[in-house]
């Protein structure tokens, strides 16, 4: 699975999977435990070590739905794009966390077969451009103590999604209702800070 350069965020990485297709379909490998020194993530990107992936989710969403923005702070991901295309965006909290500076923001658009290694601080969200199938790896089984969350269209951090959002009548995203009562980030570093 090749890296593809670029991140300006600490820890975050990017590539591609390589697709295998005939006329009958396709077959493409996400992970192998072989291919990663520390069994989960690479020690060398996550700077983690000793992490294992241990849960893999599918995320199914139609065009114009938006998912985050959401912090873990004891896991990480991996994120692969099996079919449609997404608009990535990852927000670096580490810093306000630590009382260091403000939240660095960075934004890609993956399509099928693209990966994302998300490290622990960094926030994440992803608005579906067109039906979308994501698949996730973590290295910690769910538990709720660690889902955080701010608001996706939080001014301070300024995300630049697109607008109007695509797939959707009103150009608005498609939101859960907990994605539309995230506090903003300040609120939800405070309290974790505190």
């Amino acid at each position: 699975m090749p890296d593809r350069p670029g991140s300006v965020l600490t820890g975050v990485s990017y590539g591609a999977v390589v697709r295998h297709a005939d006329p009958r379909g396709s077959f493409r490998e996400l992970w192998r435990a072989s291919a990663d020194p520390s069994g989960g993530f690479p020690v060398e990107r996550s700077g983690t070590v000793g992490a294992h992936f241990v849960q893999a989710n599918l995320s199914v969403s139609a065009a114009g739905v938006l998912r985050g923005l959401h912090l873990h702070r004891r896991q990480l991901d991996r994120w692969v794009v099996a079919t449609g295309r997404a608009f990535v965006a990852l927000v670096d909290v580490r810093p306000p966390l630590a009382g260091d500076g403000p939240p660095r923001v960075e934004t890609r658009q993956l399509e099928a077969d693209d990966w994302v290694e998300i490290p622990v601080g960094v926030a994440h969200g992803f608005l579906a451009l067109e039906p979308l199938e994501l698949v996730y790896f973590v290295t910690a089984e769910f538990d709720d103590t660690d889902e955080h969350g701010f608001a996706w269209d939080d001014p301070v951090v300024g995300v630049p999604w697109p607008d109007p959002i695509p797939g959707t009548p009103d150009g608005r995203p498609i939101l859960s209702e907990r994605d539309r009562g995230n506090p903003p980030l300040a609120e939800l570093v405070a309290r974790l800070r505190g």
